[in-house]
């Protein structure tokens, strides 16, 4: 039987890896992921999910604990200077990608930074999660790659 169903609910193969933002807004959010990073909407909300190149990014309402997680709530993160984790975004071309996400309303914490083995800089969502724009230069021979 096919499915009409995007790969983010049933793969070809294998497993989709996908990455879910508990958020105040997820309008807002959404319109971000989509204005600025270029992600494509595959469904609105409840939740908002959008394709960003080969993976997916989920969004959903904070909220309370539901039937198959009975201890826990899901929130947005309550302060933005502590790090429980990112998204790390790696390119071929850091400094094209922070101009154009720059000229879209992205607003990054420095310019990017050479730091030998990648050159990265830091943005941050609506709700203050933290995304990492990164490019591989010797970090991929030294894990015994070439780049």
């Amino acid at each position: 039987m096919a499915s009409e169903a995007p790969d983010y609910f049933q793969p070809e193969s294998g497993i989709v890896l996908t990455h879910l933002l508990i958020v105040r807004d997820v309008d807002r959010s959404r319109e971000f992921y989509r204005t600025v990073l270029g992600a494509t909407v595959v469904r609105d909300r409840r939740p908002a999910i959008l394709r960003f190149h080969n993976s997916y990014i989920v969004i959903n309402d904070e909220g309370g604990p539901t039937d198959d997680k009975p201890t826990v709530r899901a929130q947005a993160p309550p302060d933005p200077d502590t790090l429980s984790g990112a998204m790390n975004i790696r390119v071929t071309d850091v400094h094209e990608v922070y101009e154009r996400w720059r000229s879209r309303g992205a607003r990054f914490l420095t310019e990017p930074k050479d730091h030998g083995v990648e050159i990265r800089c830091y943005l941050r969502d609506p709700d203050g999660y933290l995304i990492e724009l990164g490019q591989a230069t010797g970090i991929l021979a030294e894990m015994g790659r070439s780049s």
